[in-house]
């Protein structure tokens, strides 16, 4: 289905793969790891004809579905529903019969009848294309999703980022391509919907790739293992499931620590043989071959493996403010004549923890990014308070400028530190030499993420606002930001369907959108958390 010959792969002129050959054939379901950066996203691009490789070919037989992390979609006027018919080609037949029914109600007889006959030309073309079976098909995918009927007549433009994802994953599971990759498909998606997912991809006979950091996920449906080594800019091929692999990984640990320390005594041996030799003219020779013998038995053996780097990430102390830096009042926002949420009142006081609660689109990020002054909400007013400095941490990265490098979005995010500053707290996570110097727009979602969190840390925000902070990080990278929102002293607001993010900021309060009820935290709400 891909053939994949003599990859190699570059950002800027950082190798992150070199002459890598591998296929993906009808039942492989391929877990993709590796730290985050190592090129994972850069590969499933490239595999789905969305980026060239360096070096290298890509044959493609059959069609592909690819995920990524950040979907777009150029109209966001089409209904939803129509966008998930689209991978078949039934948008265009499902508007030209809705078109024709409502010309048959015209008052005009002749454009009355002209529609009928219209309408009557494409409901034949819609049956022909076996359109109710597939408008089943794909209410049921969208549904299993958690998009309800009444989500998906809505535009695009209405839906907030994790809606707009689940019908780009509906869509692409519809479409019955051959073979899909999904870049971590289960952002933003409740428990109820990662359970189905796992089911639908254990059962699925095309070629899958899936990168995830979801152990549950990968220990469900993959058979084979690819990973993507940063440091040897190498691609290692697994042909077993997840749990064979780690252990796989940890017998290969083992035995490289034993070859190594073996080799490394015999060589220590030969070199002080040698040393011993060379004070003796006629034994030079000898000494000299033993020397080199050393250093083929050390070259001959793989070293021990080298650990990932991690972003070392610690929020500075916040700036001084008073006692209620942020308060929010009367909120509202509604879609057309769909209402999200009303009168929403919030206050935020120094040092304050609170966490938003409500399923997908009862309006956690809609009301984060009226909070960070992004969107004017409909009614109600967000008030500023004394000394208020805020850090905004968006889901979809709307806050970096694509078009930017990532030294640049550095310097506007802190405008008082000078470069060698800001170049230094780059380096801390993890972007150095010609990293600094990539568009943002080329970065993969880990890498968004830590340049994100980055821009936070120079910003010494009293209060910040965080929506899905531990997407797409490896757990490495996620434990640095947990601990960092234990150790934090400023206020937070935060949105998350990772429970372990919620146990680091031990919360005070809840608010429950979208009734926009306060609450006490408790830990009857932490079932909400998976839920949300």
């Amino acid at each position: 289905m891909i053939v994949a010959t003599g990859i190699e792969l570059r950002a800027g002129a950082r190798l992150l793969l070199e002459d890598a050959s591998f296929r993906i054939d009808a039942g492989d379901r391929i877990g993709l790891v590796g730290r985050n950066g190592a090129g994972k996203t850069t590969l499933t691009k490239v595999l789905a004809g969305e980026g060239q490789p360096a070096a290298g070919t890509v044959t493609r037989t059959g069609a592909v579905g690819y995920l990524p992390q950040d979907p777009r979609t150029g109209d966001l006027e089409i209904l939803a529903r129509d966008r998930i018919l689209s991978a078949r080609g039934l948008d265009e037949i499902v508007r030209r019969r809705a078109a024709a029914e409502q010309r048959m109600g015209s008052e005009d007889e002749a454009v009355r009848e002209k529609a009928m006959r219209q309408y009557a030309r494409v409901e034949t073309e819609f049956e022909a294309a076996g359109g109710y079976a597939a408008e089943s098909e794909a209410a049921a995918i969208a549904s299993a999703l958690g998009l309800e009927d009444r989500v998906l007549a809505q535009p695009l433009g209405t839906l907030s980022g994790g809606q707009r994802r689940r019908v780009e994953l509906s869509r692409i599971l519809f479409s019955g391509n051959e073979t899909l990759l999904l870049d971590e498909p289960t952002n933003h998606l409740d428990a109820d919907s990662v359970v189905w997912l796992r089911e639908y991809l254990r059962g699925y006979k095309g070629g899958l790739i899936v990168i995830s950091h979801d152990v549950e996920m990968l220990e469900a449906v993959v058979n084979k293992v690819y990973h993507l080594d940063a440091n040897r800019s190498a691609l290692d091929v697994y042909n077993m499931g997840w749990k064979t692999y780690l252990q796989q990984r940890e017998t290969d640990e083992r035995r490289r620590k034993r070859e190594l320390a073996n080799a490394q005594k015999k060589a220590s041996a030969l070199l002080a043989q040698a040393d011993k030799m060379r004070a003796k003219a006629t034994k030079a020779t000898a000494a000299q071959n033993m020397a080199k013998r050393a250093e083929r038995l050390l070259a001959g053996v793989e070293g021990e493996r080298v650990h990932d780097k991690v972003a070392k990430l610690r929020f500075p102390k916040p700036a001084s403010c008073g006692k209620t830096p942020l308060r929010a009042s009367g909120l509202s926002r509604s879609y057309g004549s769909l209402e999200v949420f009303t009168d929403v009142d919030l206050a935020i006081d120094r040092g304050s923890k609170v966490v938003v609660l409500g399923l997908n689109g009862a309006g956690k990020t809609t009301l984060l990014r009226m909070l960070a002054g992004v969107d004017a909400p409909d009614t109600g007013e967000v008030e500023p308070g004394h000394g208020l400095k805020l850090g905004y941490y968006a889901q979809e990265h709307e806050n970096l400028d694509v078009d930017r490098s990532v030294l640049q979005n550095m310097k506007s995010a802190a405008p008082q530190l000078g470069e060698t500053d800001v170049r230094k707290v780059l380096g801390s996570f993890l972007f150095s030499g010609d990293d600094v110097d990539k568009p943002a727009g080329v970065l993969s979602g880990g890498e968004k993420t830590r340049l994100s969190l980055a821009m936070l840390v120079v910003s010494a925000a009293n209060v910040l606002l965080l929506d899905e902070p531990t997407n797409n990080l490896d757990p490495a990278s996620r434990a640095e930001i947990l601990g960092a929102l234990a150790t934090y002293e400023g206020a937070v607001v935060l949105v998350t369907h990772d429970e372990g993010a919620v146990d680091a900021l031990e919360p005070e309060r809840i608010l429950l959108l979208p009734d926009g009820v306060e609450d006490l935290w408790g830990p009857d709400y932490k079932d909400l958390i998976a839920l949300a």
